[in-house]
């Protein structure tokens, strides 16, 4: 399966620097799916009727579309690479998606917004742990 994600970094110019390409695509396109999971997760926290009791579910959520939006950027910038920049950038991320899969999922029983979105988070911190491991 081609993406647009790997058909960028096929058409890289210079050498990737020995980055394994298949983990810097999944990653990628795992933070971007992330972000719109959780951006509208929040949104439908918002909506329901006990909104106060997800204020902290809202917040994580907003955090981590956040965190992983940047890192998605970082991760398709590679001219200058700084691997201590990416490592760090890739560990924020993880983090960042463990504590919002975690507080999605408090929530997961009663709002399925919750839990496909605690999923997307699961998903992504797994691809950002991949991609971390296998920079070396």
């Amino acid at each position: 399966m081609t993406s647009s994600v790997k058909d960028m970094l096929n058409t890289y110019p210079a050498d990737l620097g020995g980055v394994d390409a298949e983990a810097m695509a999944k990653c990628i396109e795992e933070c971007v799916a992330c972000a719109q999971a959780c951006t509208a997760c929040a949104d439908a926290c918002l909506s329901e009727g006990m909104v106060g009791e997800l204020t902290k579910c809202i917040r994580t959520d907003l955090d981590c579309a956040d965190v992983c939006t940047a890192t998605a950027a970082v991760l398709s910038r590679h001219t200058g690479y700084d691997a201590n920049i990416t490592r760090a950038v890739l560990q924020a991320c993880a983090t960042v998606c463990k504590a919002c899969a975690d507080e999605c999922a408090r929530h997961a029983e009663e709002h399925e917004h919750c839990r496909i979105c605690a999923e997307a988070c699961r998903s992504c911190e797994e691809a950002c742990l991949t991609l971390l491991q296998r920079l070396g």
